[in-house]
């Protein structure tokens, strides 16, 4: 099928195909974002988005978070979520 190339239909066709493509790609750019951005961290209980944040930044890396003691947890986030967190880093 032929279209003319300074016709509106193909504009519009091309404009479609277009949307189309931006719509997946930004769709796709979220769902990747999402998923590399979650700290191993977060699977821990009673340990969100802003405390994990708090934890990387004041250790450096989920390593050193591991390797730290109790009461240096406890500086961090208090006493009774860096038990919990305490416990769940030593059973996994």
């Amino acid at each position: 099928m032929y279209i003319d190339k300074r016709s509106e239909s193909l504009k519009l066709i091309q404009r479609m195909r277009d949307e189309a493509h931006r719509f997946g790609i930004t769709h796709h750019r979220s769902k990747r974002d999402k998923k590399i951005s979650k700290s191993e961290l977060e699977n821990a209980p009673g340990i969100g988005k802003t405390l994990s944040a708090k934890l990387l930044k004041a250790f450096g890396s989920f390593e050193k978070v591991k390797k730290a003691s109790k009461d240096d947890l406890a500086g961090v986030i208090g006493v009774k979520k860096a038990d919990a967190l305490f416990k769940w880093i030593n059973n996994t």
